[in-house]
């Protein structure tokens, strides 16, 4: 090379990508510089590259397939009734949960005090205290919600006398379900306990169920959820924590409804008030509907694709296609946020909830960046949505068909949390949140944004390896 060409070469800005150290950013940046940078970093270790089980089944085809069934299916709210008539299973003896299962001792603050609440709601007990020992007494048997195609908001109880929504999947002939949104604060699902958690619940049974279930009944093809949450994501929802849109837009379906059904006029304008004052009336039909089209996934033989991620304030659980019954569990993990006036950090409970539902259907936290709004709930900022977004892209197996970001011209939310891609990259599912107080009968302090934790991954992936694959040469 002549000294023009070392002249030349050597005379030009530097415009320099940047993997991971910030320090080397720094340094560059130092010589006036552009620098981009990428948050990359190694995976946490070397592990199998998973491409066949052992009798042939192609993982990709598999994941295909579950894919194809959860951007296939449909989400309709057909109806709604009473959980012990309704719900597979329910039992007049029984309490669901979120998150995989746990017992009465092994229970958090917000999910005891959710269960006190309501078994003083339905009568079970006349106070707190003698709720306490009839729910430590073992005559009411836990089970998670997810084992009864039933979702819920963090505590996520559900008692045999609740109204719920039935969210009909007619692709593939399949119901999912989910309790009435009471609203933020004091509320049973962040455990909050007392008079006026129980009067509100008392008056969604008496006039909000019976007035919402008969205008359902006069809607003869139900309303069709799905879409709602397709036009939230072009209205600045990403329908997990920001619901506002959704929620207007459900008002805006069941109000003609509402108004031919209606038997007390002061009744429904009540329930005109309580929705329009409730943002988050939207949640569980979401939730619901995210359970729905994810139902058809599970159970295909081969398949790495996540079906299952929830929280029930101690312990995190995944499952996935392939071994639909199986939990894989780790320690619920710390939500980073923001807290209500008088809370800090040291009054958190663990991260607790069934809502992670929405990440794992391809909308919540995987669509921030169609909510950069959400930042001022959560935190964080607009570019770190889109980056959110972007990073989720490389753990799932595809995107969703009818679910877009306009914001990223129209490109489908990230659909298919699939371990493999997990455990290659070190990339862990990103979930926003709302942040309950981790003593029983306080409610919500705050919400905030965290990382799923590795472990369950990690056990779930050597699980599917030693059980159902060949080891192979190649290493990722």
């Amino acid at each position: 090379m002549s000294k023009s060409h070392l002249h030349e070469f050597f005379g030009k800005p530097i415009k320099t990508i940047n993997l991971g150290l910030e320090g080397m950013a720094e340094g560059i940046e130092g010589q006036n510089s552009d620098v981009t940078r990428v948050n990359w970093s190694p995976p946490p270790q070397v592990v199998p590259n998973l491409i066949y089980t052992n009798n042939g089944t192609s993982i990709d085809d598999a994941n295909d397939e579950a894919c194809r069934r959860i951007n296939q299916s449909q989400a309709v709210l057909v109806g709604m009734g009473i959980a012990k008539d309704v719900i597979p299973g329910m039992r007049e003896d029984m309490i669901l949960h979120a998150g995989p299962p746990i017992t009465w001792e092994r229970m958090c603050g917000p999910t005891r005090g959710a269960v006190m609440g309501a078994l003083v709601y339905e009568g079970f007990a006349k106070d707190e205290r003698e709720a306490e020992g009839l729910a430590a007494s073992g005559e009411f048997t836990f089970e998670p919600c997810h084992h009864h195609n039933t979702v819920g908001p963090m505590a996520g109880i559900v008692s045999p006398n609740m109204p719920v929504f039935i969210i009909e999947n007619p692709t593939y002939n399949m119901r999912a379900y989910a309790t009435q949104n009471e609203g933020l604060g004091k509320v049973l699902r962040y455990g909050g306990m007392g008079e006026e958690v129980y009067q509100r619940l008392h008056w969604m049974e008496e006039v909000l169920y019976p007035t919402l279930s008969r205008a359902l009944e006069s809607i003869p093809k139900g309303i069709d959820i799905k879409s709602i949450i397709a036009q939230a994501l072009y209205m600045g929802d990403e329908c997990h924590n920001r619901n506002r849109a959704g929620t207007s837009l459900f008002l805006r379906e069941i109000a003609p409804a509402l108004i031919r059904t209606q038997k007390n006029p002061e009744d429904t304008a009540k329930v005109f008030e309580f929705i329009i004052n409730n943002d988050h009336f939207f949640l569980n039909l979401s939730m619901a509907a995210g359970k729905a089209s994810l139902l058809p996934a599970e159970n295909i033989p081969g398949s790495t694709i996540v079906t299952v991620m929830a929280r029930n304030g101690t312990d995190f659980g995944i499952r996935i296609s392939n071994q639909p019954n199986q939990w894989f569990t780790a320690q619920a993990g710390r939500v980073e946020g923001l807290y209500l006036p008088g809370y800090t950090e040291a009054d958190a409970n663990r991260d607790i909830g069934d809502s992670t539902v929405t990440e794992t259907a391809g909308f919540g936290g995987f669509a921030m960046a169609a909510a950069p709004a959400i930042t001022q709930f959560v935190g964080g900022s607009p570019d770190m949505a889109f980056e959110i977004t972007r990073e989720m892209y490389e753990i799932t197996h595809t995107e969703h068909r009818d679910f877009k970001i306009p914001a990223m011209n129209f490109r489908g939310t990230p659909l298919g949390i699939d371990i493999r891609r997990v455990m290659e990259t070190g990339i862990l599912p990103q979930i926003n949140t709302g942040i309950a107080h981790k003593n029983p009968g306080v409610g919500m302090v705050g919400a905030g944004i965290l990382r799923a934790p590795q472990a369950c991954f990690e056990e779930a992936f050597f699980t599917f390896h030693n059980e159902y694959c060949l080891e192979k040469e190649s290493k990722s």
